[in-house]
């Protein structure tokens, strides 16, 4: 098949699809770089960070397979590639644990000041009596968003005395008792905030989620609260997170992911010594991404394998058509 990957991919996935495909890599690259280069691809592989907007998608023909390697969609025009028929397979489940445990991470770097004790040490400044540092074990965790990820934060945060709750989009009851069985409360959205120490964000970016934690999200949190972001950029309003760490309502932030993301980009947090930034590396762990390679070839090999097969029955019937032409042509000659 022919492929092009246009994010970051696991070296050894890219082998192993080049050895049975034609394949063409292109990273970080511009939209109308990316459209020029699509132009003869029946698949596309890609990550965050690149648009796969209808414009590129229309510079395809003949794609039939999009891959998104990981969970977010807010990159993709999903209705139109509905309506061209191409097929999406996402690979959500590696990252699920490498995100929550840079959640975790980001925690204990907000609760011990490690921050600004690393910069303040290699500036000879001994800051061991200055420091204020505190526990996570006795804190209630707010999980917005409490799936995949969300849970198995909550269960990390279990396993060192935080007490998790969160809130979903959709509770059934059978959705309510999984949780509840992973030690993690189901609460409605305001509750979750208004009763969490810490609040971390894991929902997908859509119009319902856009600016989720806005101004009024923000007031009702805890003072002295801190409030972590590994969903997408554009879940929390950061002109509103900025004013509340500023006024000290907020204890602290971490933030994984951006309202604008990439090269050169600097976030209006960054002047805040509260703040931890990190660029988008939630899933980037080498095991995490091992596994997504693996996904990927097993999922284009077996999209190649099934497309053969319909090629290979479309040309029976094709023949079947054709002899039973022939043989009704001759029937009627007889005639």
């Amino acid at each position: 098949m022919k492929i092009l990957v246009a994010s970051h991919l696991e070296p050894s996935a890219i082998s192993q699809l080049q050895q049975r495909h034609d394949v063409i890599c292109t990273f970080d690259q511009p939209t109308a770089d990316l459209s020029s280069m699509v132009h003869d691809r029946e698949v596309l592989v890609f990550r965050s960070g690149v648009e796969i907007a209808r414009a590129v998608m229309d510079c395809a023909p003949d794609l039939k397979l999009l891959v998104r390697a990981g969970c977010g969609l807010d990159n993709l025009d999903c209705e139109y590639a509905r309506k061209r028929g191409i097929v999406l397979r996402r690979i959500p489940e590696p990252a699920a644990q490498a995100v929550a445990e840079m959640a975790l991470a980001l925690m204990f770097a907000l609760a011990r000041n490690i921050r600004q004790a690393d910069a303040m040490l290699r500036h000879g400044q001994w800051a061991k009596d200055t420091l204020e540092g505190h526990l996570l074990a006795g804190k209630v965790l707010g999980i917005v968003g409490a799936g995949n990820i969300g849970s198995r934060l909550g269960v990390l945060a279990s396993s060192v005395g935080m007490e998790p709750i969160g809130c979903i989009g959709d509770s059934p009851p059978v959705v309510v008792r999984a949780l509840h069985d992973k030690g993690i409360t189901v609460a409605d959205f305001h509750t979750v905030l208004a009763s969490a120490d810490f609040v971390s964000v894991h929902v997908p970016l859509n119009d319902t989620t856009r600016n989720l934690i806005n101004g009024r999200a923000l007031s009702l949190m805890k003072e002295g609260g801190y409030l972590i972001n590994l969903a997408r950029g554009g879940v929390v309003d950061e002109t509103a997170l900025y004013a509340a760490l500023t006024a000290g309502r907020l204890r602290g932030a971490a933030l994984d992911v951006h309202e604008h993301e990439g090269q050169g980009q600097i976030s209006p947090l960054a002047q805040l010594s509260n703040v931890v930034l990190t660029p988008h590396i939630g899933a980037s762990t080498v095991e995490t991404q091992q596994q997504i390679g693996v996904r990927v070839v097993e999922i284009v090999e077996a999209f190649a394998q099934q497309s053969e097969q319909q090629s290979m029955t479309a040309a029976r019937r094709e023949t079947e058509i054709r002899v039973t032409a022939g043989a009704l042509s001759g029937e009627m000659v007889r005639i």
